[in-house]
């Protein structure tokens, strides 16, 4: 199944289910788009208008950037699913004798870092998103900024979701120094970019609030 094709009914309904995909890392995924859509709806609203004429030339740059953001991140949803699959696999190996063991722990760290490589993906591109949403935000059409405060909490959202799909795969390595080094990464972004989208939230609530 395509996910990103089907309706969203039909995505919501398979998350729902039984079904081994799409899961938190292809929602994740999914969020960083909306997240990313409502920044540039922000940049959209901002064009062409006079008040902000200043501002144009970046507001098309960042809507560039979104765009190319938003195939990313649904391009991330299908590939969440298929680096799942051979892990699933992995899980159900033999390990009665000590060589199904062997073979079934080398399987399983191939497939766990393929696993981990796309939640660290994700995270990596909402990290952008929400450096692009503190722009949205401080310069966009102020009819909008509420958009760009959605915005930057979907993307925090889908960075979180991301990080915990990333240390689900970690815990399960036997190669601890390489997990331990993604873990590191993870919550590096994590620490800063949690903070960001927390200020930039903070700041269009302020704005709207003693409107």
């Amino acid at each position: 199944m395509d996910f990103v094709k089907g309706s969203c009914e039909d995505f919501v309904k398979v998350l729902a289910s039984k079904a081994p995909v799409p899961g938190g890392g292809g929602a994740a995924a999914l969020v960083g788009a909306v997240g990313t859509a409502l920044g540039n709806m922000v940049a959209s609203l901002t064009v062409g208008k006079k008040k902000y004429e200043d501002v144009e030339e970046q507001m098309h740059l960042m809507k560039t950037k979104c765009d190319r953001l938003q195939e990313e991140f649904l391009g991330l949803v299908m590939k969440d699913a298929q680096v799942f699959e051979p892990l699933s696999k992995a899980y159900g190996m033999p390990n009665e004798t000590p060589e199904q063991q062997e073979e079934k722990t080398r399987v399983m760290e191939a497939a766990l870092r393929e696993a981990c490589s796309v939640p660290l993906e994700i995270m990596k591109k909402c990290c952008v998103t929400i450096e692009l949403h503190r722009e949205f935000a401080s310069k966009g059409s102020a009819l909008a900024i509420s958009d760009a405060g959605v915005g930057v909490v979907f993307c925090k959202a889908a960075l979180q979701g991301a990080g915990l799909n990333v240390f689900i795969n970690t815990k399960a390595m036997k190669d601890r120094a390489y997990a331990e080094k993604v873990n590191a990464e993870t919550k590096t972004l994590l620490i800063k970019y949690e903070a960001m989208a927390d200020e930039i939230y903070a700041s269009v609530l302020k704005k709207l609030s003693n409107g």
